[in-house]
């Protein structure tokens, strides 16, 4: 009986400690909290359209994540998406002159903020703002661009030939 009893005991530790190890995984993986969140500053930058930028979408300079999109706003006098960086404390040393660029990974990926760090000697802290931005390249507007330039082209075309 007391042997039963230890088995049945190391089996129920077994299941809570998989339960915390299940759990721990499926924070780690979707993301939504990390278990000892680092030091970071906030920096904002101005553009006329995110496309689909989303708040926990990567910040990276050179391809490498340095931190991550903590808000977006709408500024009510301009009517452009003001989007709130954190960015990892480590990182300290990026140019105030730095442009941002919103892209996309791949053709159909996800957006995020690319940093081109300039050349100035002082450097972005909290409370920052990038100025000089490029906004998100939409594919919607692309493709509707195009469709209507070569619309305009095909009658453009016709009227010609009906006046000769």
């Amino acid at each position: 009986m007391l042997q039963q009893r230890l088995i049945e005991s190391l089996v129920g530790l077994f299941l809570i400690f998989a339960a915390i190890a299940l759990t721990v995984l499926a924070f780690q993986v979707s993301g939504l909290t990390n278990l000892l969140p680092q030091k970071s500053y906030v920096v904002t930058a101005e553009f006329d359209d995110i496309g689909g930028l989303k708040i926990r979408s990567p910040v990276k300079i050179g391809g490498v994540q340095i931190g991550e999109v903590s808000g977006i706003a709408l500024d009510p006098a301009s009517f452009k998406a003001v989007v709130y960086m954190s960015i990892r404390d480590q990182y300290n040393d990026i140019p105030d002159d730095s442009s941002a660029g919103i892209f996309t990974s791949g053709l159909l990926g996800d957006n995020y903020i690319a940093i081109s760090p300039m050349y100035n000697t002082s450097f972005l802290k909290n409370g920052s703002r990038i100025e000089y931005t490029n906004s998100a390249m939409v594919l919607e507007k692309l493709i509707g661009q195009f469709i209507y330039s070569l619309k305009n082209n095909g009658d453009n075309g016709d009227k010609h030939d009906a006046k000769e």
